[in-house]
């Protein structure tokens, strides 16, 4: 079995990123029953193109269903379910063995995979739900290789495991701060991300840190690159990246790095240091905040702490092509962050390597000559020295001091 690199997906136009990029499955949520609800999610509608879109280019498509519900949250859910089978989707993704077993029975095509908002880490779990028919687990991320190990040689159920984005301040999502500080049901699609938000830390009515300085109870993201090899040699069914609400510049960088350390992977056996090195490059690229592997290490009570104020978001996407002509090699590029004529900029095309070149000239769409792009969302064309695509991306070089 070829372990399958699973990408999120926001809205159409990251789903096609993520495919086009080297995702083998995308998985997303509608406009009702899944969490992320201020992710932009997908219309019936929508699902159905998705479906047709990802079954093109012969990937798999897994629609969420994973909200914890109460009694009003199943109307309309048996009919929800028997459209995703009617539109071909492969998989739900759900939290709950209500709605598993309502999908076996209603929509026995579907295949069910058990969320991580179940907190799935041990061998017993896995074979309760092999049990009530699951096709699928996916892991809590709170699992270290080792145990991963142990599990794998205690089942023959497919495996989902994590591999990069963002961690919970809680046990895989099961967090109520979002409740108590903003009235919002975390566990309903409503998450404020209030772990990440800034704090004073107060005794009493005695203020503990410094007035000037705040902090966040959010976690470093994972990326666990270092561990893939190890990964790909437990033949998990499937690698996770997180980031549904992810931009599709995010969901370009982070799939494509994976992609090239998984194909180095399946060609020659293992992962070389130089190509974990370039996988590396590839996926920070497009990842601002601080990272850690997550527990495959193991328990290291600190490594995963943000001790600093949070980063800015980098500016290395710097346009995207809106479109392209072959005859004078000129795209049109749409701005998204600040460059300048003499820039050293890169074409960031699925499955090949990065193309530098440095900008020579620009013209605004009236022909006029422009020293410096600096006004999002503008329309400028520019000479590159390959063919390029629409929505390819293009980033900044940034010399290294």
């Amino acid at each position: 079995m070829k372990t399958e690199l699973l990408a999120p997906a926001g809205d159409m136009a990251r789903l096609k990123t993520a495919i086009i990029y080297g995702a083998d499955a995308v998985y997303f949520g509608g406009k009702q029953f899944s969490l992320r609800s201020r992710a932009s999610n997908f219309t019936l509608e929508d699902i159905k193109e998705a479906v047709q879109f990802a079954h093109g280019y012969g990937r798999k498509v897994y629609v969420t269903v994973n909200i914890i519900p109460h009694n009003d949250d199943f109307e309309g859910l048996r009919e929800y379910l028997e459209k995703l089978q009617e539109f071909g989707v492969d998989a739900i993704i759900c939290a709950s063995q209500a709605i598993l077993t309502l999908c076996k029975k209603v929509a026995p095509k579907l295949e069910g995979h058990i969320s991580t908002q179940q907190t799935t880490i041990n061998t017993a779990a896995i074979e309760y739900w092999q049990k009530k028919k699951a096709d699928r687990v996916v892991l809590g991320r709170e699992v270290s290789l080792r145990q991963l190990r142990e599990i794998m040689k205690g089942t023959d159920m497919p495996i989902e495991v994590f591999i990069h984005g963002g961690m919970c301040a809680n046990y895989s999502g099961r967090c109520t701060i979002s409740n108590m500080l903003t009235n919002r049901d975390a566990n309903r699609g409503g998450c404020a991300h209030s772990c990440r938000w800034n704090y004073h830390l107060w005794h009493d009515d005695q203020l503990l840190d410094r007035e000037d300085y705040l902090f966040s109870m959010g976690s470093r993201d994972m990326c666990a690159a270092d561990y893939l090899e190890d990964l790909l040699k437990l033949n998990v069914a499937s690698l996770k990246i997180e980031g549904r609400m992810k931009t599709a510049f995010y969901i370009a960088c982070v799939v494509r790095g994976y992609r090239y350390l998984i194909d180095c992977y399946d060609a020659q056996g293992f992962i070389s240091e130089r190509q974990l090195e370039k996988g590396r490059a590839m996926i920070m690229l497009g990842t601002n905040r601080d990272v850690f592997p997550g527990f495959y290490p193991g328990f290291d009570i600190g490594a995963g702490q943000l001790y600093n104020l949070p980063q800015t978001a980098s500016q290395n996407f710097v346009a995207n092509v809106k479109g392209y002509d072959e005859e004078t090699r000129t795209a049109v590029i749409e701005v998204r962050n600040h460059f300048e004529k003499g820039d050293r900029l890169a074409i960031i095309n699925p499955g090949e390597d990065d193309v530098v070149f440095t900008v020579e000239k620009m013209l605004d769409l009236q022909g006029n000559e422009v020293e410096i792009a600096n006004r999002p969302m503008q329309l400028l064309k520019i000479t590159v020295p390959v063919a390029v695509s629409e929505n390819t991306f293009i980033h900044l070089i940034r010399e290294q001091l």
